[in-house]
């Protein structure tokens, strides 16, 4: 392959996986950081996987500003827009999560409508396509779309649901070269590249050092982080990715599952994981001293799914099983030390 990808992002879980990808595919690879600091830390994350072999660059930009953004995309074909604003998921003004998401996926992506190039692939959620909360389970598909008015959603999930939004709603008025395509991943889970971005690995750390007297009934539909760099890159070629929407999921596991994978995969390695589940009362009534416990009870005993079977038939895109995904993240959290 040939050609310059801009990477959004770069001290990211899933971004830095990303980059892997791409120069494992022979891409030239430009990301961004917030500081010129932070460069050697991507450099020697990646190198932990792939050898960069001088293709890996880096740009200074920041999405809560238009500084650096013109530079950063100056000469790419394509663009991975994968970096998300940091904060908590239940901050006190919801709109301080919400609007550097929208904001700054508008800023990546005039961008590269102004720079021409062919395609930016925007990394969303399936937090973007939810149905109403007390609805009865569910399938979804692309064609749903989060209602952004829910009361009841936290501020992460809106806050992916309004960027993505406004999105589609830019490029609605663009008549550049310029196409876009998004991915909604579910819980991503898999091997760290340092133990410096853990992402929502830290589930599994959490897990594993036994911070969890047991495991409430919340599910998650696991995707392996290489698979969703995997499908990014795929969206970006594919001809037939331009305009789309891609969910990126594999299998649902009841975090109580997740904990038996974790226990069968490590024996006595996860002997501090929990074996007790937690009754949903205990949940809701640690909700009320703890926010990030609140934002959580709401989707107790929830089993709103979500179908891939778009990105397989389109992208030949194929998950592997959340089995070998759960073991190999494990491993990479003992590997690093973090438990």
């Amino acid at each position: 392959m040939s050609g310059t990808v801009l990477v959004t992002g770069g001290t990211g879980f899933v971004a830095g996986w990303c980059i892997v990808e791409l120069l494992e595919q022979g891409y030239d690879v430009r990301t961004t950081v917030r500081g010129a600091s932070r460069e050697e830390a991507v450099l020697t994350a990646v190198s932990s996987a792939v050898d960069p072999a001088g293709r890996l660059s880096f740009a200074v930009a920041d999405l809560t500003s238009d500084e650096g953004w013109a530079e950063a995309v100056e000469g790419c074909e394509y663009v991975l827009h994968v970096a998300s604003p940091l904060g908590a998921d239940a901050p006190k003004d919801p709109d301080a999560l919400i609007a550097p998401a929208r904001d700054g996926a508008l800023r990546v992506l005039r961008a590269a409508t102004d720079a021409g190039v062919r395609r930016v692939v925007m990394t969303s959620a399936c937090a973007a396509a939810n149905p109403p909360l007390a609805t009865p389970d569910s399938v979804s598909d692309e064609t749903r779309w989060t209602d952004t008015d829910d009361p009841t959603l936290t501020a992460y999930r809106k806050s992916k649901a309004v960027a993505e939004q406004a999105a589609w709603n830019h490029m609605r008025d663009h008549e550049g070269p310029t196409t876009l395509a998004t991915v909604l991943p579910g819980a991503v889970f898999g091997p760290l590249l340092d133990a410096a971005n853990r992402g929502s690995v830290q589930v599994i750390e959490r897990l594993l050092s036994g911070r969890m007297p047991g495991t409430p009934r919340i599910g998650f539909e696991v995707v392996d982080v290489r698979d969703l760099a995997d499908i990014h890159v795929r969206a970006m070629t594919s001809p037939q990715a331009a305009g789309q929407r891609f969910i990126a999921v594999g299998d649902f596991l009841w975090m109580s599952e997740i904990a038996q994978e974790l226990r069968g995969a490590l024996g006595d390695a996860a002997g501090k994981v929990p074996t007790r589940k937690l009754p949903d009362f205990a949940v809701r009534l640690l909700a009320r001293f703890d926010p990030g416990v609140r934002a959580v009870a709401p989707y107790l005993g929830r089993k709103h799914l979500h179908s891939a079977d778009k990105a397989r038939r389109t992208l030949s895109w194929q998950p592997r099983p959340a089995a070998e995904t759960l073991a190999d993240c494990a491993r990479s959290l003992a590997a690093h030390q973090v438990v």
